[in-house]
């Protein structure tokens, strides 16, 4: 199934599950497109690295597991950047998968002005369902 996977349909989904304002529409989606353990790991913003490394800590990550946590990461992340921010989150043109692994960019565009706010990239590493067994945030790359 992960030969039939199309990158730009999965970047379009992937992205679009951040911009879900309904719990249970998101949650659907999520056990849609995630492994039942799937991980979420995210590259943490330049600030939290230098607490880390303040603390001993050379290479910190920010990591969900399984449906239910990934779940909480990505209300909280809807939370903070669709509601109060008024951003919405597109993948941008140009995913490409190699095997089992599908390289996605994204932005964070103002949903009011169209202005983009930021953006990133992530390594979907899909399960032989073509679902999302490890993903790999990369913010501001």
């Amino acid at each position: 199934m992960v030969n039939e996977i199309d990158p730009q349909e999965l970047a379009d989904r992937y992205t679009a599950q951040w911009n879900v304002s309904d719990a249970a529409e998101r949650r659907a989606a999520i056990e849609r497109l995630w492994a039942e353990d799937g991980a979420h790991i995210l590259h943490p913003p330049a600030e939290m690295r230098e607490i880390a490394a303040g603390l001993g800590f050379d290479h910190p990550t920010l990591e969900a597991r399984g449906h239910d946590a990934i779940e909480t990461r990505v209300a909280r992340s809807h939370e903070r950047f669709v509601a109060k921010d008024g951003l919405t989150f597109r993948a941008c043109p140009g995913a490409i998968r190699l095997n089992g692994v599908v390289r996605i960019g994204w932005e964070a565009v103002s949903a009011e002005a169209g202005d983009v706010a930021g953006g990133g990239s992530d390594m979907l590493v899909l399960d032989d369902d073509g679902r999302i067994k490890a993903d790999y945030m990369f913010p501001g790359s």
